[in-house]
């Protein structure tokens, strides 16, 4: 017996937002629908989709015009309203669709109908480390009751990662069998480039000195990233090496979730050593994300814990090594494109950066086994083991042999 033509719908409440899950919906619906395999996708809205992230040809648009969005309505302390998540559970009931798919549970609502669901859990930070993650213990607790609400309804689980897999059993009690990992990769846009001009261009726009020895962060900008955790080995690094210079690239702006810019620029300002070692560039459009990478020596990614890690295989897909924290999945994806280092340690992210720089060839080899890294991921591959989990959510509730 042939699989049948499935009719997917998706959440794209995420759609437009700028971190990792908004970027991971995109990237992995736009997969999805260049595949010919027979899949029907249908994206569901909050909002109208804005222009800036256009949907791919084939895929469908219904929006249930909730008056604010998700990026308005569940940020900081805010959540979303009772009629919000009535609205959208309403309209998918109404669709009638084979399976439905959650993209991330952040954004996780009550479906009012018995339509099979998966449901994608990144990581789980949040049980983990939840003082570092919910400004108040009601945003905790309702946290706590959407993720269990979530794993009543759905039929599988899926997530990006084997170290995810492994967590979701230990920390959500969700059973193994029913946990379907998926992958990440980079955008195609993520390449090398030798053209200097164009890396020079990228400095100069954010009063990078030109002849620094640079360190990028990409990311967040929340407490568990333990972005201070790395502020506080710089100054001994910078003394040793005069020359570094450390860019912090990500939105600066306080929409979104829960973060501690106030208390990372004040450790900057505190420090005269970092005053003009250090950089917050705000958010960085990828196209000028590649130049910059183009002229740096390698990316730090000091956070306490990662369900995946994706501007990790960004950088590694432009010949950029990782300086990483050796938590989370952050080895699995890595592997022996980087050095490690405890990231509760600031002796270690002292002694490994400064390891880095003292040892030329160390730093060639990393660059050339992080291609090699990169190469090992990819989008078309992550939709595939889609669909395999959308079928086996369907067969499971439908009683087919997958």
């Amino acid at each position: 017996m042939s699989d049948p033509a499935l009719h997917i719908g998706i959440d794209a409440t995420t759609w437009s937002n700028d971190r990792g899950f908004g970027r991971f919906t995109r990237e992995f619906v736009t997969a999805l629908a260049a595949r010919d395999s027979g899949f029907r996708y249908t994206l569901i809205f909050d909002q109208p989709p804005a222009s800036d992230w256009p949907v791919p040809y084939g895929v469908d648009v219904v929006t249930a015009a909730t008056g604010k969005g998700l990026n308005e309505a569940a940020v900081g302390e805010s959540s979303r309203s009772v009629w919000y998540l009535w609205k959208m559970g309403r309209l998918v009931r109404r669709l009638q669709f084979d399976v439905f798919y959650f993209p991330a549970v952040y954004s996780y609502f009550p479906l009012l109908s018995r339509v099979p669901c998966v449901t994608c859990f990144h990581d789980t930070t949040a049980e983990r480390i939840p003082h570092l993650l919910f400004p108040t213990r009601t945003n905790h607790r309702l946290w706590q009751i959407k993720t269990w609400l979530a794993k009543q309804q759905m039929v599988r689980a899926m997530t990006v990662s084997e170290t995810s897999a492994r967590d979701m059993v230990s920390y959500l009690n969700i059973p193994r069998g029913r946990i379907d990992v998926v992958t990440e990769a980079a955008d195609p846009i993520f390449l090398p480039i030798n053209d200097k001009r164009l890396a020079q261009a990228a400095r100069e726009k954010h009063g990078i000195p030109e002849q620094a020895e640079l360190l990028v962060y990409v990311g967040g900008m929340n407490a568990h990233k333990n972005i201070l955790g790395l502020l506080k080995a710089m100054p001994d690094v910078v003394r040793e090496r005069p020359e570094v210079h450390l860019a912090i690239v990500g939105s600066i702006s306080g929409k979104g979730f829960w973060d501690n810019v106030p208390e990372l620029m004040a450790f900057v300002r505190d420090n005269p050593v970092l005053d003009k070692h250090v950089t917050f560039t705000g958010y960085v459009p990828d196209a000028e994300l590649v130049e910059l990478f183009a002229s740096t020596a390698a990316l730090v990614f000091p956070s306490l814990w990662e369900g995946f890690g994706l501007p990790a295989v960004e950088a590694m897909s432009c010949g950029v090594p990782v300086l990483s924290s050796d938590r989370g999945s952050l080895p699995e994806v890595v592997g022996d494109a980087g050095l490690y280092y405890d990231p509760a340690d600031i002796g270690e992210i002292r002694d490994t950066i400064l390891r880095f720089f003292n040892d030329p060839e160390l730093r060639q080899a990393l660059a050339t086994a992080a291609l090699l890294r990169a190469s090992k991921f990819s989008w078309e591959q992550a939709a595939r083991l889609g669909e395999d989990s959308f079928r086996r959510c369907y067969n499971d509730v439908s009683g087919n042999v997958a």
